[in-house]
């Protein structure tokens, strides 16, 4: 099976998740033995060209098939950012499936170290500080294009303050291949 053909399956199982929760009847996936593997996904959902909802999961610890699902309806109607996906946004909404490689810990001397580290467009990164903790997808980088902006908008995200830095702050970076409907 191609990338294209897994990705196809993928955004047609977090489609079919959200519209059985609507009543919508779609064809079924079929229940093929890579999607028995556990996978961690992140689920984004775009209306109009704006953000709707994004939710995931950030370690492989189910099926890939229930994460994708999970986080589909996640994604819909419990994004705090956002109010439950309506029914009449759903033909208007697109998903997007991103498939998450482990994440690795990054080393580093302090926050300068740590920037010249990321890769524009390639890094998905998790910020942990005691009971602080964000992550951005490589998709983000779209938006916020230089490793400063970046790591300012994921500390803000994660609770703190743009500018903030203290020696225990832990980075992890990870990968994604993302599918994303026509």
């Amino acid at each position: 099976m191609t990338d294209q053909e897994r990705g196809k399956t993928l955004l047609q199982l977090a489609r079919g998740a959200i519209a059985e929760k609507f009543g919508i009847v779609l064809p079924s996936v079929a229940s093929e033995g890579w999607l028995a593997e556990p996978g961690a996904t992140f689920v984004t959902l775009t209306l109009n060209g704006n953000l709707r909802g994004c939710i995931g999961s950030l370690a492989a610890h189910r099926p890939l098939f229930d994460d994708v699902r999970a986080n589909a309806l996640a994604a819909a109607f419990r994004d705090p950012r956002f109010s439950p996906l309506q029914p009449a946004e759903f033909d208007f909404t697109e998903v997007e499936v991103s498939l998450l490689s482990p994440t690795q810990a990054m080393q580093f001397n302090d926050e300068r170290d740590a920037l010249t580290q990321l890769r524009p467009g390639v890094d998905g990164v998790l910020l942990e500080y005691q009971n602080y903790r964000g992550t951005f997808l490589p998709q983000v980088w779209e938006q916020l294009q230089t490793p400063e902006a970046f790591m300012t908008h994921l500390k803000r995200k994660a609770g703190l303050p743009g500018d903030f830095w203290a020696d225990e702050i832990r980075l992890s970076r990870y990968t994604v291949q993302k599918w994303k409907e026509n």
